[in-house]
């Protein structure tokens, strides 16, 4: 076979928001503090999982809490989605798709987000980039743990 003829190693068939929601419970009162600084927490998850053939649905799941003087400003959840086909030998397709898919798929959903809380009347909040390496390995290593605890505790009875 030809080098012209190889498939992309990854390839993004298409990106889809499986579930957005955007919650503003003390609207339009909080609207009156606008003017102090809010404060945003920001968790994370990543979701994979095999379709046909070398396919698979990566998740890139989003959750912001905004709060002002604690007080909750809103709740925004994104569920962000993309079909990808990988072309990759078997020992990197995890990583994969716990770093690199997410990586690609984060400017289009922080896009979404900022769209998202600029129409529900919000200032539109930056998302800084996020390490999906170190998302990836917290995940790996609390897995990890977990594994370690149940054989602890089964070899404990």
């Amino acid at each position: 076979m030809s080098e012209n003829n190889q498939q992309p190693a990854i390839m993004i068939n298409s990106q889809y928001i499986k579930d957005l929601s955007l919650e503003i419970p003390h609207a339009p009162s909080i609207f009156a503090k606008m003017n102090k600084q809010p404060t945003l927490k920001v968790d994370i998850n990543v979701q994979s999982q095999k379709l046909e053939n070398s396919s698979y649905n990566v998740t890139l799941n989003l959750a912001l809490n905004g709060d002002i003087e604690n007080e909750k400003l809103f709740i925004l959840e994104l569920s962000y989605a993309a079909v990808v086909t990988l072309n990759l030998p078997e020992e990197h397709i995890e990583p994969v798709l716990g770093i690199e898919i997410p990586r690609l798929l984060f400017p289009f959903a922080r896009n979404v987000i900022t769209q998202c809380l600029t129409e529900g009347g919000l200032p539109p909040f930056m998302l800084n980039p996020i390490d999906f390496a170190a998302v990836y390995n917290a995940r790996k290593a609390a897995e990890n743990n977990t594994a370690n605890n149940t054989t602890n505790a089964a070899n404990n009875v």
